[in-house]
């Protein structure tokens, strides 16, 4: 059975779910082949456990689809993300040719996609097709329990 956008959403919310078992902002990506719809990369926020300021989700997710097919050029993928990409994320979905992004939350803050900058739009040598707000609630959601969860802790502490 061939999956579809909301399916393949679904798979980065879980990933975006792990992150925050972790202790790690619940961002989670993946890449698909477009072709043939095979998960190609997966990836969710590691940069606590990595203490790498690059291992956001969809870097690792682009990362692991390059080394899997043996090129860096993902012109025939799509990236899932559950959080509007940042401009480091962006730039590195212009770099990889992805040739289209799907996001879930947007990014008042950083979101280089279409919130606060739009990198998809300057005259580089590729431009991604952009689906935003998939599943828009549910990814929102994971970000507001984790926060909220952070809040209550420091609350905790500070009244301690």
């Amino acid at each position: 059975m061939r999956m579809d956008d909301f399916d393949y959403m679904e798979r980065a919310i879980a990933l975006a779910e792990e992150a925050a078992e972790a202790g790690e902002i619940p961002v989670g990506a993946i890449v698909v082949h477009r072709a043939t719809g095979e998960i190609l990369g997966e990836g969710r926020n590691r940069r606590e456990s990595d203490r790498s300021p690059t291992a956001h989700a969809e870097i690792l997710a682009i990362e692991q689809a390059a080394g899997k097919i043996g090129n860096w050029r993902l012109d025939d993928c799509i990236l899932y993300v559950t959080l509007e990409p940042c401009p480091m994320c962006a730039g590195a979905i212009v770099n990889a040719r992805i040739d289209r992004v799907v996001f879930g939350a947007y990014n008042a803050e950083s979101g280089a996609v279409v919130s606060a900058a739009r990198i998809f739009d300057f005259p580089f040598g590729h431009r991604p097709r952009v689906t935003e707000g998939l599943l828009e609630y549910r990814c929102t959601e994971i970000l507001r329990n984790f926060f909220s969860r952070i809040r209550h802790k420091s609350d905790g502490i500070c009244q301690g």
